[in-house]
C-alpha cells in the first residue's frame, strides 16, 4: 500500500508551521518563488501515472511470477522489518549511482536544484524516475519480498525522508550514528567541495558510515544549496530534461564512437574531449554561488499559489483518486504541464501573456469537448468555467503589473 497520498496533507501542514517558525525567530528559510517551484514539481511528478507509464511494475510483476523464490509472509513482522531494511540498502545503491552516473543523474538532479533548504525541498521530485529507478530494487522481487509489502517499506521510507530537509532542526547526537538526520542531510544538498556526494542513505546512515561516503556537517562550513551550473530559471520542463538535452547533444557532436557510447554511464563530471562543452572549472569557487532570485511581482507569486491548488486539485481527484484512460490521461498531464510552465515563465519574470492565453484556450476546448461528448462530466464544468474566469482576471492583473514595472518583493 502506498502512504505517500495520505501523508501529503501532514506535509503541507508542516511547511507551514517551519514556515511560521522561520518567521517567528527572524530565520525564513524559504522564497515563495523557490518553494513554489519545488511544490509544482512534486505535483507534476503524478503525470507519469496520468500516462499509464509504469515499465517498472510490469517488470516486477513477471519477476514476482516466473522468477521469485516463495515469497515472504506478510503476517510476519520480521517480513516487513527485513524488507524495510534491505529496501533502504539497495536506496542507498540506487542515490549514489544516482550522483555519480549520468544517465541517472538525469533523472535525480532535480532534486537539488532547489537553492534553499527547507521542507519544501522534500517535495521538489523528479519527473522522469520511472525510466531505470526501478532496476536497483529487482533483487527484492527475486528473494520473495511481495509487491505489496515492496511497496509499503518504500513509501514509508519516502515520508520519513520528508522531515530531514529542514535548516531547524540541529545535530541530534547517538541518533546520527545510525539514521539519517536533518544535519547529515543538508550536507547531501550542499555544493561546497567538502560536502558534494556525500550521505546517500534514505532511513539509515549506516551505509554510509560502512561504505566510506559520510560526511558530518562542520559548525564552520554553512552548506550552500542547489547544483553546480544553476538552471537560473523556474521552467519545471527545463529542470527534468536539462541533462538528458546536455547528453543527447554529446553523443551528437563527439565524433569518437567510444565516447558516444560511454556518455550515458560516464561519471557525472565527464564531458568528451572534443565536446562543443566548455570545460567545468577544476575549482568551485563557492564565494561567488549567488541564488537566482529574479525580482518577481506579488501578483506572480499570488498566481503561481493559485495554479498550484489547480493542478494539486487535479492531480488528486483525476489520478490518485480517479481511473482515467490514456487519452484522458495526455489531457490532464498536458493541463498540468503547461500550467506549470506558464506559472514558471512569470516567476522568470518573463511575460507569458500569449502562452498563457493558448493554455487556456486547450482549457476551453477541453470543456466543450466534455460538454458535448461526455455528458456525464458535467459535474465539472461549472468548476472549469469558473476556473477560466478566475484566470483572465489574474492575467489582466499580471499584464498590468509586469507592464508597468510594478516589482514587488
Amino acid at each position: 500500500m502506498d502512504y505517500v497520498p495520505y501523508a501529503v496533507p501532514f506535509f503541507l501542514l508542516a511547511i507551514l508551521l517551519e514556515l511560521l517558525y522561520g518567521w517567528t525567530i527572524k530565520n525564513n528559510t524559504y522564497r515563495a518563488n523557490d518553494a513554489l517551484s519545488s511544490m509544482f514539481m512534486g505535483a507534476l511528478r503524478s503525470t507519469s501515472s496520468a500516462l499509464k507509464i509504469g515499465l517498472g511494475g510490469l517488470v516486477f510483476y513477471f519477476l514476482e511470477s516466473y522468477f521469485s523464490l516463495p515469497r515472504w509472509d506478510t503476517n510476519s513482522i520480521f517480513t516487513w522489518l527485513i524488507a524495510f531494511v534491505v529496501y533502504d540498502f539497495f536506496y542507498y545503491w540506487f542515490h549514489r549511482i544516482s550522483h555519480e552516473r549520468q544517465i541517472f543523474w538525469a533523472s535525480h538532479v532535480a532534486h537539488h536544484q532547489s537553492e534553499d533548504y527547507n521542507l519544501s525541498t522534500a517535495l521538489r521530485q523528479t519527473g522522469t524516475g520511472f525510466f531505470l529507478t526501478w532496476v536497483f530494487y529487482i533483487p527484492l522481487f527475486l528473494i520473495g519480498v511481495p509487491s505489496f509489502v515492496f511497496v509499503s517499506v518504500a513509501s514509508i521510507n519516502l515520508i520519513y525522508q520528508f522531515w530531514v530537509h529542514t535548516e531547524h532542526v540541529p545535530k541530534l547526537g547517538w541518533f546520527e550514528l545510525v539514521f539519517v538526520s536533518p544535519s547529515n542531510h543538508r550536507v547531501h544538498h550542499a555544493q561546497n567541495e567538502e560536502y558534494i556526494d556525500k550521505n546517500y542513505g534514505g532511513v539509515f546512515i549506516v551505509w554510509d558510515r560502512i561504505f566510506g561516503t559520510f560526511k558530518a556537517e562542520e559548525e564552520n562550513t554553512p552548506c550552500v544549496y542547489g547544483i553546480r551550473g544553476p538552471l537560473k530559471t523556474f521552467n519545471p520542463v527545463w529542470a527534468n530534461f536539462h541533462v538528458y538535452v546536455k547528453m543527447f547533444r554529446e553523443i551528437i557532436n563527439t565524433k569518437n564512437i567510444k565516447d558516444k557510447l560511454y556518455v550515458l554511464v560516464a561519471p557525472t563530471r565527464w564531458i568528451p574531449n572534443d565536446s562543443f562543452h566548455l570545460s567545468p572549472k577544476t575549482e568551485f569557487n563557492i564565494d561567488e554561488f549567488e541564488k537566482f532570485n529574479p525580482k518577481s511581482s506579488f501578483a506572480s507569486k499570488v498566481y503561481a499559489f493559485f495554479q498550484l491548488l489547480f493542478i494539486s486539485l487535479i492531480s488528486t481527484f483525476f489520478i490518485e483518486l480517479g481511473d482515467i484512460n490514456f487519452i484522458e490521461g495526455i489531457i490532464v498531464a498536458v493541463t498540468m504541464i503547461s500550467t506549470a510552465y506558464c506559472v514558471s515563465l512569470w516567476l522568470d519574470c518573463k511575460k507569458a501573456l500569449l502562452i498563457d492565453c493558448l493554455r487556456l484556450s486547450f482549457l476551453l476546448v477541453v470543456i466543450l469537448l466534455t460538454y458535448f461528448y461526455f455528458p456525464e462530466m458535467e459535474f465539472f464544468m461549472p468548476l472549469l468555467a469558473g476556473y477560466l474566469l478566475l484566470n483572465l482576471g489574474f492575467l489582466h492583473f499580471l499584464h498590468s503589473s509586469f507592464s508597468s514595472n510594478k516589482v514587488l518583493t
